[in-house]
């Protein structure tokens, strides 16, 4: 079993509301305000990136392959052989079957993997519906998931802790069942798509380290990126096969990369350090569900003061600078701001987490508001919506936007402000789902202005 974890990197609302805010509505936020058809994105293909060493992917899909997040190492390497179906089962959303037609279009072309939508029941892959109830009455941390050898939720309870459901005793890979929430967003759907079919077809494992990559548990990428693409692209080479031992598969590996990375061939960097299972235990209960706040305190301080004694200054420095910052927010909100400019530090080191510092942006410019310094509100938002548009982040995207239209109306700028606000809400749509979500977000991010300027 693997799973999306619940983790509220991702979840913007009320994530960037300093401790002392006023509740005044703003003109732009009030409650009968027509909200604009949804936007959705065109097929994206991967951006253009620097090409990793191959010395440094051949670890990284080692990693990625032969361990479970868990831990536990895997013997054996598996995928499927031969095409690859997928059917979509239960009560689907609008949107999860035209994502899931551009998904499998990119995995086809980027990826290099035989892979093809069906209707028939006896498909590799099923892609069942479910509330979010029916799955975290199941696994209460996650958001979805992939289990092998099912192929309905129903089936899943029945076989779960069994070896049947065991990764560790699989072979190759047959069938499998994805488990995608109903009743989520169309983003978190999306996402939930791109992650857990994914791993469906390929890696198991997820590594804080990899800053560019779904592959991770900071749900920072909710789109598969170059990365994911050339490690599946790697998964299903002709060189590999179902069955092969670690050692095989590393043997084979440095002619596979030369193949279809031509241009990392040169030596590696070392790539980062591992992470200890206590740091990732650690961001687990500060930044998920179960614990009480000042558990949740304590485990962020813990995270911090491993990351400092690892020496890390790479993005999981900066996330366990974040992950403090999120929970000193509600009770301090100065040291919560020089937590997240200490985050904003860290990911800005690496052109690789740029995405990252897009999250971090949407909090550092809601403390400018509320302190009504709408031109560093605005200065702080404008890098990232590119970075937020090319990732394919509705929600994300809407949040800067709505952030830069409050921070026009502070100015004065009313008619711009509508104009970008309207803009904004046909994504919000899309990443927060629900119009009760959507109006929440607005509420939220107008409460930041104490004086929402001239009439």
């Amino acid at each position: 079993m693997r799973r999306r974890l619940v983790l509220p990197l991702i979840m913007l609302l009320s994530a960037c509301v300093p401790a002392s805010q006023s509740s005044q509505p703003s003109r732009l936020a009030g409650p009968d305000i027509e909200l604009p058809p949804m936007k959705t994105f065109a097929a994206p293909v991967s951006a253009p990136r620097a090409p990793d060493a191959n010395p440094d992917l051949i670890r990284d899909f080692m990693q990625l392959s032969f361990q479970m997040e868990s831990g536990r190492i895997l013997t054996t390497f598996t995928r499927f052989e031969g095409p690859v179906t997928v059917r979509v089962t239960g009560d689907a959303p609008p949107t999860l079957r035209s994502d899931l037609r551009q998904l499998i279009a990119r995995l086809q072309q980027e990826a290099d993997v035989p892979i093809s939508l069906t209707t028939e029941s006896d498909a590799s892959i099923t892609v069942q519906a479910v509330t979010r109830r029916a799955i975290r009455n199941v696994l209460p941390q996650a958001a979805c998931f992939v289990a092998p050898n099912v192929t309905s939720l129903r089936e899943y309870r029945s076989a779960r802790r069994t070896e049947r459901t065991n990764w560790a005793q699989l072979r190759v890979r047959e069938k499998l069942a994805v488990f995608i929430p109903s009743d989520s967003s169309p983003q978190e759907v999306r996402d939930c798509l791109h992650e857990e079919l994914a791993q469906a077809l390929g890696p198991l494992n997820d590594l804080y380290r990899l800053p560019d990559s779904v592959f991770n548990d900071d749900n920072v990428h909710t789109v598969l990126t170059g990365f994911d693409m050339l490690m599946l692209r790697a998964t299903y080479a002709p060189e590999l096969r179902s069955g092969m031992t670690q050692q095989e598969v590393a043997d084979r590996l440095p002619g596979i990369f030369r193949r279809i990375n031509p241009s990392g061939n040169r030596a590696g960097t070392g790539r980062a350090s591992q992470t200890p299972q206590e740091w990732r235990d650690a961001i687990q209960t500060a930044l998920g569900p179960g614990a009480g706040l000042r558990e949740r305190q304590g485990a962020a301080d813990q995270a911090l003061r491993i990351a400092v004694r690892q020496g890390w200054t790479d993005n999981r420095r900066a996330f366990s600078h974040y992950a403090r910052a999120r929970l000193l927010q509600a009770s301090d909100g100065v040291a919560a701001r020089q937590q997240y400019a200490e985050a904003d530090r860290f990911y800005a080191r690496s052109p690789r987490t740029q995405l990252h510092r897009a999250y971090v942006a949407t909090q550092l410019a809601a403390y400018a508001l509320s302190e009504r310094n709408p031109a560093r509100a605005r200065a702080l938002v404008a890098p990232h919506t590119d970075a937020a548009r090319a990732s394919q982040n509705a929600s994300l995207l809407a949040t800067l936007e709505l952030l830069r239209a409050e921070a026009l109306l502070q100015e004065g700028r009313v008619e711009e402000a509508r104009a970008v606000r309207l803009d904004s809400l046909g994504w919000a749509r899309y990443g927060f789902g629900a119009d009760w979500v959507v109006r929440a977000k607005l509420r939220e991010i107008a409460a930041l202005t104490r004086d929402n300027g001239p009439a």
